[in-house]
C-alpha cells in the first residue's frame, strides 16, 4: 500500500483531503501490533465475598480496596509471598485467574491458561493458605490441566473437572476424589458443556454446589451419537486431523442427564428429565434451602422454556414456572431464587418487551416493570431491603441507564445520567457497584457507587485513550436515523472524514453484523479495535457507516423476531435500503458503497451484496456463514427450524443460492481451523461462484479459528482488507 504524505494535504484515489501536520497519521501497526488504541481498565477487579471490599490485581501484587473510599487496605498476595511459597517458581505475573473462597482465608489461582473453545479453558490451579502463608498445587500436575476449579460454600473443599471427569479436593486431607469416572473424549463430557452448549447456550461450566456444601449438582452429557466434523491442521508431512462433536442443523444432540453426587456418602443419583435428544438442559440450580434443585428445560423449537424443582428427599420434580414465545426464548442467568425457596424474579418478553417479573412457584406472575421499553439486564437483587438493581433503555433505545426498583414495583429511580451506557458490577449484598460509563465518542470511565448511585470515587478516566484521540485527530462519531419505509426507521452511526466538507462527495463503507438480537449502534463507546481502523480510513476520505437492520435487539419482540423462519431475508433489504438510502445524501457518492462483516456479519454483506442488483460496489466477508445447513442446531433452529421443517426458510437466503448475481467487487477470508464457522463454507460458495463463472478474491489463514488471531495475523488480515478497499471503493 502506498502513501503520498505532504505538509496539509494527503493525496489519494479518493480525492485531496486537508490533514494539519500536527494531526498523527493512523498505522495498521499502531492498531494491531503496538495496541496504540486500547482501552484500559482495572485489572483483576472483583468484589470480595463478605461485601465492602474488592480486589485489583496489580504489577507485582493482588490487593484488596475499600469500596467506600477506594483506598488500598491490604496487600492480599505479594510476588515475595508467592515466590516464597512456590520456590519462585510463579510469581503474580503468572496469575491469569483467581478467586477467594468465602471465608477470605484461601485463594485460588491459575496460571498457563489455555482457551478449549470460546468460553471453556483449562489452566495449573493453585491453593494458597493466607493463614499460614503456604501453596499447594491443586492436583498432580502430571495428570494435565484442570477447569473450572471452584470453592465449596465453606471453603473445605474445591471442585474441577480433569479430562471430562469431575474431582472433588479436600484442603484439609487432602484427598483427592473422583465424582466421575467415565468420562472421554468425543464420548461422555461431565461437568462441561459440550461444543453447542458452550457455543449457544452462554454454559461451560455445568456443576453447581448446594448450598450447604453437600451436593454437587452437575450435567453429563453423552456425545456418542453426535457426529463428528474434522479440522485439518497444516504443517506437518502428512497434516493431522483434529475431530471434534458438532451437531449441524437438524442433526442429533448430545443425550443430556442431571446428577446429585453425595459429598458424603460418595454416591449419584439421576434426575430424569426424559431427555430423549430433542430438548435442551439450559441451566441448574440451587435453592437456598439446599434440597431442592431447579432444573430447566427446553424443547428443541426453543420456544418453550419450563422450570422443574427437584427434592432431594421425596425425590419427585414439580413444575414451577413456564414461559413461551411463538417464535423463540432466549436463555438467560437472570434467575433469582429468593430466601422463602418458593419464588422468584425472572425476566421474560411474555409482553413484548423484555421485562422483570416475580413468579410465585406454580402461581402468579407479577410484573414489576413495564413500558414500550426493555430491560437489558438484572444486575443486582437486594432481597433484605427488597430492591432490585436493572439495565434498561427506557430513557433511550441507544442508551443504558442503571435503574432501582422495589420488588412491588414501586420506587422505581434512575440512578444515572441517562446519556449513555453503564455497565455496573454489585458486591454481594448490593450496597457498593463499581459502574463503567461510555458513551459514542468517550472512552469507558471507572467510578465507585453506594446503592443509591452516590459517586464515590473516580477509578480510571482512559485520559491516556483521550489524549491520542486528540492527537490523532479521530472524528465525531454521529447517531442518525436511516427511513427504510412502511414507518420504520432504523438506527445508525456514522464516521466522517476529520475536515468533512459536504460539499464533497465521499465514498462510503458500510459495516454490519445484524444477527438476532445484536445490537451494534449504541451509544457507547467501541472496545473493538476496529474503531481506530473505521478512524483511519476516515482519514483516508472514507465515511464508514453502520445500520442495525430488523432483527436486532433493544426494540422489542415484534421488531427483533419478525426474521423467525426466514432469517437473512430482512436482514438484508434493510442494508440495501440503507445503502439506496446513503446514494440520497448530497455528500455521498453513490457509485462508491461497499459493505463488509465478520461471521453472521460476512454472512449478512455477501447476501446483501448478491442481491443488491449492484448497490454495493464491493463487499469483504470474514468468515461468513453460507449455508445454515452447514451450522450448528441449536442456533440455527432457534430462528429457521429445522431444514426438514423448513427447507425455505433455509435456502432462500443462503448466500450459495444467489451465487450467480455476483457483479461487485468481493473478498472472501476464512481460517481453516475454524471451529465456529466451518471453512467448508467458504469453499461451497467459492465452488458456487466458480460454476457460475464469477471472479472474486480469496483468503485463507491455515490453522487459524473463527477470531483469525496470533503472531501478526491480524495485522495481516487488516492489511489485506485495507488494500481492498483502497483498490476498489
Amino acid at each position: 500500500m502506498k502513501r503520498f504524505i505532504v505538509c496539509f494535504f494527503l493525496f489519494l484515489s479518493v480525492g485531496v483531503h486537508h490533514i494539519f501536520c500536527q494531526t498523527k497519521e493512523i498505522t495498521l501497526e499502531d492498531i494491531w501490533q503496538k495496541y496504540v488504541f486500547y482501552p484500559t481498565g482495572v485489572p483483576g477487579f472483583t468484589p470480595m465475598p463478605q461485601g465492602d471490599f474488592y480486589t485489583v490485581k496489580n504489577k507485582d501484587e493482588i490487593a484488596s480496596y475499600s469500596f467506600q473510599t477506594g483506598d488500598k487496605k491490604n496487600t492480599l498476595l505479594s510476588d515475595a509471598d508467592l515466590k516464597n511459597a512456590s520456590n519462585n517458581t510463579i510469581g503474580i505475573s503468572d496469575i491469569q485467574l483467581y478467586q477467594l473462597d468465602n471465608s477470605e482465608q484461601h485463594m485460588l489461582i491459575g496460571t498457563a491458561y489455555e482457551n478449549i473453545y470460546r468460553r471453556s479453558f483449562k489452566a495449573f490451579y493453585y491453593v494458597y493458605n493466607f493463614i499460614d502463608k503456604k501453596l499447594m498445587t491443586l492436583s498432580d500436575t502430571t495428570k494435565g490441566k484442570q477447569s473450572f476449579a471452584e470453592f465449596s460454600p465453606d471453603g473445605s473443599k474445591v471442585a474441577f473437572v480433569r479430562n471430562n471427569n469431575i474431582f472433588i479436593k479436600d484442603l484439609k486431607t487432602l484427598q483427592e476424589t473422583a465424582v466421575t469416572t467415565d468420562g472421554k473424549f468425543n464420548h461422555v463430557i461431565n461437568g462441561m458443556a459440550d461444543w453447542v452448549y458452550e457455543e449457544e447456550l452462554d454454559m461451560a461450566q455445568t456443576f453447581q454446589w448446594s448450598p450447604d456444601g453437600k451436593q454437587l449438582a452437575f450435567l453429563r452429557f453423552d456425545e456418542s451419537r453426535v457426529k463428528e466434523f474434522t479440522l485439518t491442521m497444516w504443517g506437518e508431512l502428512y497434516p493431522e486431523a483434529y475431530r471434534y462433536k458438532y451437531p449441524k442443523a437438524g442433526e442429533d444432540n448430545s443425550l443430556v442427564d442431571v446428577y446429585i453426587y453425595n459429598v458424603n456418602n460418595q454416591t449419584k443419583s439421576k434426575v430424569d428429565m426424559d431427555d430423549n435428544g430433542n430438548v435442551y438442559i439450559p441451566r441448574i440450580y440451587w435453592l437456598p434451602n439446599a434440597t431442592e434443585l431447579i432444573v430447566l428445560k427446553m424443547n428443541r423449537h426453543q420456544n418453550l422454556l419450563e422450570f422443574f424443582a427437584y427434592d432431594l428427599n421425596s425425590k419427585e420434580k414439580k413444575l414451577i414456572y413456564t414461559d413461551k414465545n411463538e417464535a423463540w426464548l432466549d436463555v438467560t442467568d437472570e434467575y433469582y431464587f429468593l430466601k422463602d425457596n418458593k419464588s422468584m424474579i425472572v425476566t421474560s418478553e411474555r409482553d413484548g418487551y423484555n421485562h422483570i417479573y416475580k413468579v410465585i412457584f406454580g402461581g402468579k406472575i407479577q410484573a414489576i416493570t413495564k413500558g414500550e421499553w426493555e430491560v437489558a439486564e438484572i444486575c443486582a437483587v437486594d432481597e433484605k431491603n427488597q430492591w432490585i438493581y436493572y439495565l434498561s433503555n427506557e430513557s433511550d433505545v441507544l442508551n443504558r441507564d442503571l435503574y432501582r426498583i422495589g420488588f412491588n414495583g414501586k420506587g422505581k429511580t434512575m440512578l444515572t445520567n441517562g446519556k449513555g451506557w453503564n455497565t455496573p458490577t454489585f458486591n454481594p449484598n448490593a450496597s457498593y457497584y463499581r459502574n463503567v460509563y461510555s458513551d459514542l465518542n468517550t472512552p469507558p470511565i471507572y467510578t465507585l457507587h453506594d446503592y443509591t448511585g452516590k459517586q464515590l470515587r473516580v477509578l480510571h478516566q482512559n485520559t491516556l485513550y483521550q489524549e491520542r484521540m486528540q492527537a490523532y485527530g479521530f472524528s465525531t462519531k454521529e447517531l442518525f436515523k436511516v427511513p427504510i419505509g412502511n414507518d420504520i426507521e432504523l438506527n445508525a452511526w456514522m464516521i466522517k472524514p476529520k475536515h468533512f466538507d459536504a460539499n464533497k462527495k465521499y465514498p462510503v463503507l458500510m459495516y454490519v453484523y445484524g444477527g438476532p438480537g445484536s445490537q451494534e449502534v449504541s451509544n457507547s463507546f467501541s472496545r473493538s479495535m476496529d474503531f481506530a481502523w473505521y478512524q483511519m480510513l476516515a482519514q483516508k476520505g472514507y465515511i464508514v457507516v453502520c445500520v442495525d437492520n430488523r432483527g436486532t435487539s433493544g426494540r422489542g419482540d415484534a421488531f427483533k423476531k419478525c426474521v423467525y423462519k426466514q432469517m437473512g431475508k430482512y436482514e438484508s433489504e434493510d442494508q440495501i435500503a440503507a445503502a439506496k438510502y446513503l446514494k440520497t445524501l448530497p455528500y455521498v457518492d453513490g457509485e462508491r458503497i461497499g459493505i463488509w462483516g465478520w461471521s453472521f456479519g460476512g454472512y449478512l454483506s455477501t447476501l446483501s451484496m448478491m442481491k443488491g442488483d449492484g448497490v454495493f460496489k464491493m463487499a469483504m466477508a470474514v468468515a461468513p456463514v453460507t449455508n445454515w445447513r452447514y451450522y450448528d442446531n441449536i442456533y440455527t433452529e432457534r430462528f429457521l427450524q429445522t431444514p426438514q421443517e423448513n427447507p425455505q426458510g433455509y435456502d432462500e437466503n443462503s448466500p450459495i443460492t444467489h451465487a450467480a448475481k455476483l457483479n461487485s467487487k468481493y473478498l472472501i477470508v476464512h481460517g481453516t481451523a475454524d471451529d465456529n464457522v466451518h471453512f467448508q463454507n467458504a469453499m461451497d460458495l467459492v465452488n458456487a461462484l466458480n460454476v457460475a463463472g464469477k471472479q472474486y478474491e480469496q483468503f485463507f489463514y491455515p490453522n487459524k479459528n473463527h477470531f483469525i488471531m496470533g503472531g501478526n495475523t491480524r495485522l495481516h488480515l487488516y492489511i489485506k482488507l485495507t488494500d481492498f478497499i483502497l483498490k476498489n471503493l
